[in-house]
């Protein structure tokens, strides 16, 4: 069976009140249309064809990555119908075509899968929903069990509109098929457009039978149309998280207070605490304990870590039995070795803090190499860029940074060397030494501060 899927994701979604296309706007920090886009690459999809209007090069710069996408313009929004055959005559006749929606995210794999695998030479799948409030959506006639209609709320009877089983606009079908009928459907209709729904009256006078699909969760097949559905979807998505994380064996302290915005992998035993962000990939492993309001971003972090509030991680590498923050933030690169320390408002980037060493509060360690059971004092700095290159520092195992200093790189310290407070070292120091830079104190008696001048 070759499938082809179809996109919809043409509409200029007003109610969003956005100057971007709807179908760009985010759930789980990903585009509305990239979530359906992943549905159609896990049904292994022959081709994915995206039907764009509303901003389409903006769409296409956003989705440059969608590498398996064929992209089709709707120069006028004519309707539903209007738009699949931008694409559908592009399809071998005897593929499958699945039609989707670029601005309903949640439709999960497993759905769409029982759905196609309904389809034959002869009929039409459709996905459909029972909602406890219809209101809004084309409601699926049916006579003696079968279906026989779809009929758009605005063209609905009395009688139709008390029906509560849903059309979700989700469907399969062979292309040949579908591109006959496509020639078929007119707009005589109280909206005036070519509606894809149209096709059912179409089959059924035509002796195809409509099979149904329901859908077990009515979210699967919710559309975002403003903002407030957008915020409903994103919390019903981290609420699937926050329950996938907790099977795990992972505790959450508030379920409803976590963010994944990415792939999150994550060991038994871990406590995360509240208001965290997860994105892109992250693994991190056993017995590790995140504290509030955390960030993470691309990093993996070992057994037995401690992350303390407030702090921010970004693509960084973190052994185990390392404990960072609190306020602290690791830059892309950074790499802490076993039982390593960084405390609070300390930045580490491009950086390796060697094992059992610490930098515990007010550092800023960029481009340097430190090596094991290092001590760095508050305050110290590795001056690395000049202005135009950057430069390294390396800190040997062993080696006592004092308070207030600065490494101008490129620089070396010896191993188990030590640099007294206030120093700012510009040459390399040996092994075994004290380096320090200060000036002798003294002290001018009688001296008048400045007066503010009146």
């Amino acid at each position: 069976m070759n499938l082809s899927v179809i996109i919809l994701a043409a509409g200029a979604g007003t109610r969003m009140r956005s100057a971007k296309p709807k179908v760009l706007h985010e759930i789980a920090g990903k585009p509305l249309v990239e979530h359906v886009y992943e549905r159609s690459l896990d049904l292994a999809a022959e081709s994915v064809h995206i039907v764009y209007g509303h901003g389409g090069e903006r769409l296409r710069e956003k989705c440059h990555h969608f590498n398996r996408a064929i992209w089709s313009e709707q120069a006028q929004q004519l309707g539903t119908a209007h738009a699949v055959q931008q694409a559908s005559t592009n399809i071998a006749e005897n593929n499958i075509v699945l039609v989707l929606y670029g601005d309903v995210p949640l439709i999960k794999t497993q759905t769409l899968k029982k759905l196609v695998t309904t389809v034959s030479d002869n009929n039409i799948a459709l996905l459909t929903v029972k909602l406890d409030n219809p209101d809004g959506y084309g409601r699926i006639v049916r006579e003696a069990k079968k279906v026989v209609a779809i009929v758009e709320q605005k063209d609905a009877t009395h009688d139709q509109l008390t029906i509560n089983e849903v059309n979700t606009g989700i469907l399969a079908l062979r292309a040949g098929y579908l591109n006959t009928c496509l020639k078929k459907i007119d707009n005589n209709n109280a909206q005036g457009e070519y509606y894809l729904t149209d096709i059912i009256a179409l089959a059924v006078a035509d002796g195809h039978e409509i099979v149904t699909t329901e859908a077990v969760n009515s979210y699967e097949v919710e559309g975002v149309n403003d903002r407030k559905q957008l915020a409903r979807l994103e919390r019903i998505y981290q609420e699937e998280q926050a329950e996938r994380i907790m099977a795990a064996g992972v505790t959450l302290a508030d379920p409803s207070r976590i963010d994944v915005r990415g792939k999150l992998v994550i060991g038994e035993d871990a406590f995360i605490d509240v208001n965290c962000v997860f994105e892109g990939t992250v693994a991190i492993g056993n017995n590790v304990k995140i504290g509030p309001g955390c960030v993470i971003r691309s990093s993996t972090i070992e057994a037995g870590c401690i992350i303390k509030p407030y702090s921010v991680i970004d693509d960084a590498k973190i052994a185990s039995n390392v404990e960072v923050g609190p306020f602290a933030r690791l830059r892309p690169g950074a790499d802490l070795k076993h039982n390593s320390r960084v405390g609070n408002f300390v930045e580490i980037k491009k950086s390796v803090l060697g094992e059992n060493s610490k930098a515990s509060h007010l550092t800023y360690l960029g481009d340097t190499e430190v090596g094991s059971n290092v001590n760095i004092g508050a305050g110290t700095i590795t001056c690395n860029y000049d202005g135009a290159n950057k430069f390294k520092t390396i800190i040997e195992d062993g080696a006592f940074i004092g308070s207030d200093t600065q490494l101008v790189a490129p620089v070396r310290v010896g191993k188990n060397a030590t640099i007294g407070a206030g120093s700012t070292i510009t040459r390399d120091t040996e092994a075994d030494t004290l380096t320090l830079s200060r000036v002798n104190q003294k002290t001018v008696t009688g001296w008048q501060r400045p007066t503010k001048k009146s």
